[in-house]
């Protein structure tokens, strides 16, 4: 498939696409998406909605770990990333004033923040040009040919920005997420509504 024609699609479908997680402040967008693993969007909307209403990064530092765990449970593994956010909060205060860095390595050295996850926060916060494969985008890429089956996340990052136009990543992992979340979903993919199906790996399976 043509870059140009996956990117002339996408816009069609989603000429706004941004990202869904609820954020007013650097730290806030972090911590959402370290709350976002293994987790909806919405849900982790529900719960910051209520964290970020109760704590500031300053406060978070220094409350107990159980408490936040109370807040963040309906996320899931709320032991372990109740420590991911409180050890966050305490190494931003400490190292910049509270403030997210435009830091790749710094970012990755935080409990909890993986390369995708780093992606996100550089790509929103200061418009570095990146792709963040979450489980929408790898299952895209994979479907329409983009990567293959057994690739890892970060073979399937490098095949995207390999083939498609950097100023576009930032702007493409965004609608790509909708396209996958919303119509080339896991189970019962919208396949009539899809305008790749001739390209689609798995066509046959789902119509």
């Amino acid at each position: 498939m043509k870059s140009s024609y996956l990117i002339e699609e996408l816009d069609k479908l989603y000429p706004d696409a941004r990202c869904e997680l609820n954020y007013n402040k650097d730290y806030e967008l972090l911590i959402a998406t370290v709350l976002s693993a293994q987790c909806t969007d919405k849900r982790v909307n529900s719960v910051t909605s209520i964290l970020f209403s109760k704590y500031d990064i300053n406060t978070l530092s220094i409350e107990n770990e159980k408490e936040i765990e109370k807040i963040i449970k309906p996320c899931g593994s709320q032991t372990k990333k109740a420590y991911y956010i409180k050890t966050i909060a305490e190494k931003l205060v400490k190292d910049y004033e509270g403030r997210v860095p435009n830091n790749r390595e710094y970012l990755e050295s935080l409990p909890g923040v993986g390369r995708k996850t780093c992606n996100v926060v550089l790509s929103n916060l200061y418009d570095v040009p990146a792709i963040a494969v979450d489980t929408h985008v790898s299952r895209v890429a994979i479907r329409l040919g983009l990567s293959s089956k057994n690739d890892s996340v970060l073979t399937i990052e490098k095949k995207l920005m390999k083939k498609l136009p950097k100023e576009n990543w930032s702007r493409l992992h965004h609608q790509l997420v909708l396209f996958g979340r919303y119509k080339c979903k896991a189970i019962k993919p919208i396949c009539q509504e899809c305008p790749f199906i001739n390209t689609c790996k798995e066509k046959n399976k789902n119509i």
